[in-house]
């Protein structure tokens, strides 16, 4: 349910965006927009994700959890326009946030887990085509992201683990230039961390970990 909202959220944001591509035509006579330079800017947005732990001892202990929360954090890349319109760029961002969720322990209630997502951040190329002041795109690249495991026995902190996963990234956006300089984005990408092993301490018990997010993000941008 989460994804069809996430993907309808981010549809309706290129659908915005081509509206008002519309709306707001070049006036005779004037150059049509370049995307070509560098920029800057800041995004906020909404990720939900799926952590799947297996304990290697037992299944009783097989955590699954679904954290989600807001995020916000900075961005910024370079972009070239060709003569056919097709745009290619470098993006690169990071954001913090406080994506969480908990789950008791499968075949222990006196056991709970809880994962938390601090950071994360990526390094994309875009690949886009400039209809004037609009850019539809598609993004991919490598992810990375902190992430936090706790577990905990009546309440009672038992054990954690704290690691920093490298992955891959996917996504589908648009883009408008407001002006010359400023622009306006919505967009939806999905984080693959593949499967990692944790080991908590001072427990010392190791879990195989598959972590994967999705985010719907909105972004004002500086362009130079």
């Amino acid at each position: 349910m989460k994804q069809i909202l996430a993907t309808a959220i981010a549809l309706l944001a290129i659908s915005s965006a081509a509206n008002a591509a519309d709306n707001l035509a070049t006036e005779p006579g004037s150059a049509v927009y370049s995307w070509t330079g560098g920029y800057i800017g800041g995004q906020i947005g909404y990720g939900f994700g799926n952590a799947d732990y297996v304990y290697e001892g037992s299944s009783d202990y097989d955590y699954s959890n679904d954290p989600d929360g807001f995020l916000g954090g900075i961005y910024a890349g370079y972009n070239h326009q060709f003569a056919n319109g097709v745009v290619l760029g470098l993006e690169a961002d990071v954001a913090w946030g406080g994506l969480k969720d908990s789950a008791l322990a499968p075949g222990d209630s006196e056991y709970s887990a809880t994962t938390t997502i601090d950071l994360t951040g990526s390094a994309r190329l875009r690949l886009g085509y400039a209809m004037d002041r609009l850019l539809p795109y598609v993004a991919g690249g490598v992810a990375f992201g902190k992430f936090n495991f706790d577990e905990y026995n009546l309440g009672d902190f038992y054990s954690s683990a704290d690691e920093s996963l490298v992955g891959w990234t996917l996504g589908i956006g648009a883009e408008y230039a407001l002006t010359d300089n400023w622009t306006l984005r919505g967009e939806y990408r999905y984080a693959d961390y593949g499967t990692h092993d944790f080991i908590t301490q001072p427990e010392d018990e190791e879990y195989s970990a598959d972590i994967r997010t999705h985010d719907v993000r909105f972004g004002v941008a500086y362009k130079f």
